[in-house]
């Protein structure tokens, strides 16, 4: 079996940084004004997460709960009592052109009994939460990025998601095309070429690939590409590097494609980028 997460997570990491462990008692709110996800460990006791004015889930007992993007969203629990948590926030690498974070639903909330190859790690999570051990934050950081890994595996085995990137990640065939475009975006993809790594007939490849994503396969190849091209930018790469990186012709050939996608050329997004750090 090709492996679905090597290259997207190659390209765009995944990072964790825990920021409670211990109880929660009352009312406890985030206000989705961070850039980041969360993950949350429930380990016992009960509480209520309230989106807005609209109660969302009622937990009871040990449950993990992630947003993969920011939201807003409070805990209310017992005020004496309260409730044993262990939360990390999640930073997806690309921000808006990582695929594999724009795949993911708004919230996953799960018992914790429904994920039984992650209790490994889910015991030494919690025991290093308990613990003052040396280096206990970034042990603690390390095992969240091991569980949100296993998570992503049972999202995709679970064929939960209809339309989007992890219905494509979950179909047996279509699987093998989407990961060649992530492993070597720089080759001369044709939907004949791809729908021949994927085993299928080009006509069934096109019509079973756009149901699954909810895009044509040049589609998500230029989104691919340009969300590589984003990452790249920012970390300083020559235009004329990036475009035999990415597959493209030239720089002429990128801009065109980039400004197709996002609007503008690729060194005025990178201007804007440079300036929203800035202000």
């Amino acid at each position: 079996m090709v492996d679905r997460l090597a290259a997207l997570l190659g390209h765009f990491s995944v990072s964790a940084r825990t920021f409670q462990t211990g109880p929660l008692c009352g009312i406890n709110e985030l206000d989705g004004s961070l850039a980041y996800g969360q993950l949350h460990l429930l380990k016992s006791g009960k509480a209520e997460v309230w989106h807005g004015n609209a109660r969302a889930y009622c937990l009871d007992g040990p449950t993990l709960l992630f947003y993969p993007r920011p939201i807003a969203h409070r805990f209310v629990t017992n005020q004496e009592r309260g409730a044993e948590f262990v939360c990390a926030h999640i930073e997806f690498e690309g921000g808006a052109a990582n695929p594999l974070a724009n795949a993911l639903p708004e919230c996953v909330c799960l018992p914790l009994s429904q994920m039984p190859d992650s209790v490994p790690v889910l015991t030494l999570l919690f025991a290093e939460a308990e613990a003052a051990n040396c280096g206990r934050q970034v042990m603690l950081n390390r095992l969240f990025e091991v569980l949100l890994i296993q998570l992503l595996r049972q999202l995709m085995e679970s064929g939960g998601a209809h339309v989007g990137l992890l219905a494509g990640l979950a179909h047996v065939q279509l699987r093998r095309a989407i990961v060649a475009i992530h492993e070597a975006p720089e080759k001369n993809w044709s939907v004949e070429s791809l729908a021949g790594v994927a085993g299928m007939s080009r006509s069934v490849f096109a019509n079973q690939f756009r149901d699954a994503l909810g895009e044509t396969p040049a589609g998500y190849l230029q989104r691919w590409r340009v969300g590589l091209v984003q990452k790249w930018l920012k970390n300083g790469q020559p235009l004329r590097l990036i475009a035999e990186e990415a597959g493209y012709s030239g720089e002429s050939a990128l801009s065109r494609a980039f400004k197709s996608q996002c609007g503008i050329s690729p060194k005025a997004w990178l201007r804007q980028q440079r300036l929203g750090k800035e202000q």
